[in-house]
C-alpha cells in the first residue's frame, strides 16, 4: 500500500502539468529581487553618530554665544531683578519691645497652601476630608475648591507652622506648603497707632514701623545665587541682627490706660480720645493710649481714619488747660505776680465778640480773684484781665518762645503744627490776644500741650517726647539711641513752682477735684473748649481735657487725657476727663513705685 502511494506521487511529479508549475514557480522566484540589503560597518556608524554629535554641540555654542555676546546684559538684568525680588520679600526686620521687654512686633514664619488635585491620588473626597479637621474648613468646602482647578490652587494663606507640620504628617500627594515671613503683633490693638504696621508686602505702612524702616530692617541676607520659590531667605541670628528696638512704654500702665479710655468714651459716646503718661525731666512716655484704635495683624479691616495717630497728627484748641501756661508766662515777664488780685466781672465785650465764664448765666459777676483762684475757677475773664497786663507783641513773642508753631519732634510720622497768627493781626486785634488768654484761637496737638505742661513740673523746660528708648542687645545694653536734641529752657523755675503750687489748688478744691488721689499731692488743670466746625466757627461740641501733675513736692509724670466731643449736658473736662486720668494715676503709682506725699491712708488706691 506504502509503495504504492509512493510511486503515485512520484508519478504525479513527473507528468507534465507538474513539471510545468514547478518550472513556471521557479522562474517567478528568480525574478524576485532580493531583500538583503549591505549593513555598514561599524566605523562608519561611529563617524555618523560623532558628527551628529558634534552638530548640536556647534548649535548649542553657538545659541550660549548668541546670549552671551548679545543678550547678555538684558538677561542678567532680568535675572538680578527676580532674584533681588525673591530675596526683598522675605528680608527679616528687628522685633519691638516694651520697657519690660515684653514683645510687641515680631517676625513669624508662615505658610500658604496649595493644592495640585491633578496630582491627588486619593479621591477629591477623601483628601478634602482629611484636610478639614486640620485646616478648619468644612470638607464639601475643600472639594469645591478642588473641582475648580487641576492645579496651583490657593487654598489657604498665613498657616502657622504647627498647621503646616501636622499637613505635612498626613503625606498627600498633590499638596504644597510655601513658606514667607510675616510681620506679627503680639498685642493686638494695644500699641497700634504707636508701632504701626507692615502690610502683607512687607512694606511699612504706618508708626514707627516707617520712621523707623532703615534701623527696623535687618541686613541683606547671604543668599545663593538662586533662590528658591519656596524657599524664604532667613536671617541667621548675629550680635547685629538680634538687636531690638525697645520703647519707654509699658504694656502694664498702656493696657490700664487703653481700657480706661475705651470706657469713658463708651460712656459718654465721644467720637476719639487720648491719654498720655511722660516722665517730666526725660521726656520718656510711659503710656500713649489713643481711640479708636485697630488690630495691625488685620489692618486691612480697620477704618482709614483708625491708622493715623490723632494725638500727633490732629489739631484742637485746648481751651483752659492752656490757662497755667498763660500765667507762667505773665509771671516770668514780670506783668503780675503770684500775690497779685484781678477783678473779673463775668463778662467782657470786644467790639461784636462776647466773652464770658461758663458760669456766667447762673453766677454773674466774680469780683475779686487772686491768681491761683483764676485757675482754680477756671475763670475766662480773669485770665484776659492777666495777659491784658503784657503788651500784645510781647505776649505773640512768649508763643513763638514756646514754639507752638512747631512739632515736638517726637519719633512719629506726620507730627503736625498750627502756624501762628500773622503778628500784625494779633496785636493789632484785641480779641485774639484776649481769646489766646484762655486757650481758644490757638489750635496745637494733644502732644504739643503735654509736652508745655511737663514745663511746669520740671522746672521750666522744653523737653522732647519720645516713645523710643533705643535699640538693645540681647543682653540689654543699649547700642543706639535716637537723638532727641537738647532740652529748651522757657521759664524760671520760681515761675514753674509758683504755677505748680496754683495747679495744686484746682485739684484740692477747685474745678478738679475728681482727680484726687488720698494720700498724694496733685496738680492738674481742667479744659473745657468748644469745637470749631469745618466752616470756621465754632459749634455746639466741644474737647474735654484734664491734665495732671504729681507728686507736687517733686514732679515726676504728667498725664493728659483728651476727648474729643463727648455727649450729655454734663460733659465737661472736670466730669469726663479728670477721672480718666485718676484711674490712670492710681496705677501709675503703683506700678512706679512713688511713695505718697503724706502717711495718711491710700484707700483710694487700687493696684494694676
Amino acid at each position: 500500500m506504502g509503495s504504492y502511494r509512493s510511486s503515485v506521487r512520484k508519478r504525479s511529479l513527473r507528468s507534465p502539468a507538474a513539471r510545468k508549475r514547478v518550472a513556471k514557480k521557479r522562474a517567478a522566484n528568480a525574478q524576485k529581487p532580493s531583500h538583503r540589503t549591505k549593513r555598514p560597518s561599524p566605523i562608519v556608524r561611529i563617524v555618523l553618530v560623532w558628527l551628529l554629535l558634534v552638530a548640536i554641540a556647534l548649535g548649542l555654542a553657538g545659541r550660549l554665544a548668541y546670549l552671551q555676546l548679545f543678550n547678555g546684559d538684558t538677561l542678567q538684568a532680568i535675572a538680578q531683578q527676580q532674584r533681588a525680588r525673591q530675596i526683598n520679600a522675605n528680608v527679616g526686620r528687628r522685633s519691638i519691645i516694651d520697657n519690660q521687654g515684653i514683645p510687641l512686633a515680631v517676625d513669624r514664619l508662615v505658610y500658604t497652601l496649595y493644592g495640585h488635585p491633578a496630582l491627588f491620588r486619593q479621591p477629591i473626597s477623601v483628601v478634602a476630608q482629611t484636610l478639614s479637621p486640620v485646616l478648619e474648613i468644612p470638607a464639601g468646602t475643600l472639594a469645591e475648591q478642588f473641582k475648580g482647578q487641576a492645579t496651583g490652587l490657593r487654598i489657604v494663606d498665613d498657616l502657622p507652622e504647627e498647621t503646616a507640620r501636622r499637613i505635612q504628617q498626613l503625606r498627600l500627594d498633590g499638596l504644597e506648603l510655601v513658606p514667607s515671613q510675616q510681620r506679627f503683633y503680639p498685642q493686638q490693638d494695644l500699641f497700634s497707632q504707636i508701632v504701626g504696621f507692615v502690610n502683607l508686602e512687607g512694606k511699612a505702612q504706618t508708626g514707627l514701623e516707617a520712621q523707623y524702616e532703615k534701623r527696623l530692617s535687618l541686613p541683606m541676607p547671604q543668599a545663593p545665587h538662586v533662590v528658591g520659590p519656596a524657599l524664604p531667605v532667613i536671617n541667621l541670628p548675629t550680635e547685629e541682627t538680634s538687636q531690638q528696638l525697645q520703647l519707654t512704654l509699658d504694656n502694664r500702665l498702656q493696657r490700664i490706660a487703653q481700657e480706661a479710655l475705651r470706657q469713658t468714651l463708651r460712656k459718654f459716646g465721644a467720637q476719639q480720645g487720648t491719654v498720655m503718661v511722660m516722665e517730666v525731666h526725660t521726656g520718656e512716655l510711659r503710656a500713649f493710649a489713643v481711640e479708636p484704635t485697630f488690630d495691625p495683624n488685620r489692618y486691612f479691616d480697620a477704618n482709614l481714619g483708625w491708622l493715623k495717630n490723632w494725638a500727633v497728627t490732629d489739631l484742637y484748641e485746648p481751651g483752659s488747660t492752656f490757662k497755667p501756661i498763660n500765667v507762667a508766662i505773665a509771671l516770668e515777664a514780670d506783668a503780675i505776680t503770684p500775690d497779685d488780685t484781678i477783678y473779673d466781672e463775668g463778662r467782657l465785650r470786644f467790639g461784636e465778640w462776647t466773652i464770658q465764664n461758663s458760669d456766667y448765666e447762673a453766677m454773674g459777676g466774680v469780683g475779686m480773684l487772686s491768681i491761683a483762684d483764676v485757675l482754680r475757677k477756671s475763670s475766662n475773664v480773669g485770665m484776659v484781665r492777666i495777659m491784658e497786663q503784657l503788651p500784645a507783641s510781647e505776649f505773640y513773642a512768649w508763643l513763638e518762645k514756646l514754639e507752638l508753631d512747631r512739632p515736638t519732634n517726637i519719633s512719629l510720622p506726620a507730627e503736625n503744627a498750627q502756624a501762628l497768627k500773622e503778628r500784625e493781626q494779633f496785636v493789632n486785634s484785641r480779641v485774639d490776644a484776649a481769646t489766646a488768654a484762655f486757650g481758644q484761637g490757638i489750635a496745637l496737638t494733644p502732644i504739643k500741650l503735654l509736652q508745655l505742661q511737663a514745663a511746669i513740673a520740671n522746672g521750666g523746660y522744653l523737653v522732647t517726647p519720645k516713645v523710643v528708648k533705643g535699640l538693645v542687645s540681647d543682653t540689654g545694653q543699649l547700642t543706639w539711641q535716637p537723638d532727641v536734641g537738647d532740652r529748651k529752657s522757657v521759664f524760671s523755675q520760681e515761675t514753674a513752682d509758683a504755677v505748680l503750687k496754683m495747679m495744686e489748688t484746682v485739684v484740692e478744691d477747685g474745678t478738679g477735684e475728681a482727680a484726687q488721689i488720698p494720700g498724694y499731692r496733685i496738680a492738674g488743670k481742667t479744659g473745657t473748649s468748644q469745637k470749631v466746625t469745618e466752616g470756621g466757627v465754632y459749634g455746639s461740641g466741644r474737647i474735654t481735657s484734664f491734665v495732671g501733675l504729681l507728686p507736687v513736692e517733686a514732679p515726676q509724670f504728667v498725664v493728659l487725657a483728651v476727648i474729643d466731643e463727648p455727649l450729655g449736658d454734663d460733659a465737661y473736662g472736670s466730669t469726663v476727663a479728670a477721672p480718666l486720668v485718676r484711674t490712670v494715676m492710681e496705677s501709675l503709682v503703683v506700678l512706679e513705685g512713688i511713695p505718697p506725699s503724706s502717711p495718711q491712708a491710700l484707700g483710694g488706691v487700687m493696684s494694676p
